[in-house]
């Protein structure tokens, strides 16, 4: 008798351990995010702390801002976390996320060089330092991507005056079609290269190719000082204000999605933005550099 009392006391513990198990791997959501919030290691030491403190587990997809936020748009992911936010809030508006949250910012610089053909170094005006890259024909790689930082350098490359040009593509995703039109400089195909890729892989041709690009910051110092190998390129152009890079995080709409795990996206977009969020993005250093800075706690 106490041998049958005994085994199925194992086996009800095996079956509470499955529950309880099962309900831990399930507090699991899907968010897509920009490649810099992953190229720039900030999510390998932001997510183990939000799940040691919430339980929640964050699944990443990371990718261009454009298609992360078409991610937030067909409903694929719980919580997107990007950086563009004229598109960011044009996303809540249209009833995709439930709201915006102000998570962070770095800013974006121009790389290039040691050599420096456009002789652009020191340079604190972003216009002016596009337009000499233009004048000298001084090759330029772009990230074409549709990613918020591609959607920063059409901005740029439009307040240098120069004629501007339009190129539309269309992509099939799952049975959609979506066109999607960028912005570049008119009669640039012998020096402007769009490539298509994230931010990693877009430095790192523009090091191969010794091309300027713009990059954020963060990326940026990850690969100059956080590999052995360092980089090449320095920053030439940095300070001006339009170089500001401002990241939102946006839980998806329930209503829109009923699916979505909204109760844990905005646990993690709550802690995200609570002191304890925050201050992990703050003391988030490498050699000493910080590479983000909080922006729901002063």
């Amino acid at each position: 008798m106490r041998r049958k009392v005994f085994i199925l006391t194992l086996v009800m513990m095996g079956i509470l351990g499955a529950v309880t198990n099962g309900g831990a791997e399930d507090k699991i959501i899907k968010m897509s995010t920009t490649t810099s919030t992953q190229a720039s290691g900030l999510l390998d030491v932001l997510l183990p702390e939000l799940q040691k403190d919430t339980g929640v587990r964050v699944k990443v997809f990371a990718k261009g801002t454009g298609a992360a936020i078409r991610d937030g748009m067909d409903g694929n992911v719980d919580v997107i976390f990007v950086h563009a936010r004229q598109r960011e809030e044009k996303f809540v508006a249209d009833g995709f996320g439930t709201k915006r949250y102000a998570v962070m910012h770095n800013d974006f610089v121009i790389l290039g060089p040691k050599n420096d053909p456009a002789k652009i170094a020191g340079t604190k005006d972003a216009a002016i330092a596009l337009k000499k890259i233009a004048v000298s024909r001084s090759l330029f790689i772009s990230r074409g991507d549709d990613s918020g930082t591609h959607t920063k350098e059409q901005a740029l490359w439009q307040a240098t005056g120069l004629t501007m040009d339009t190129r539309t593509s269309t992509i099939t995703k799952k049975g959609k079609k979506r066109s999607i039109s960028f912005r570049y400089p008119k009669d640039s195909s012998q020096w402007y290269l769009s490539i298509g890729q994230g931010m990693g892989k877009t430095i790192t041709f523009a090091e191969e190719k010794m091309a300027y690009t713009l990059a954020d910051r963060g990326t940026y110092i990850k690969y100059k000082y956080g590999r052995d190998q360092g980089l090449e390129l320095d920053v030439l152009c940095e300070g001006d204000a339009a170089f500001n890079n401002p990241y939102g995080l946006i839980p998806i709409n329930p209503t829109k999605f009923p699916h979505v795990k909204n109760a844990w996206a905005e646990d993690f977009a709550k802690w995200l933005v609570s002191a304890r969020g925050q201050a992990v993005i703050r003391n988030y250093l490498l050699l000493g550099k910080q590479l983000f800075y909080p922006d729901a706690i002063p």
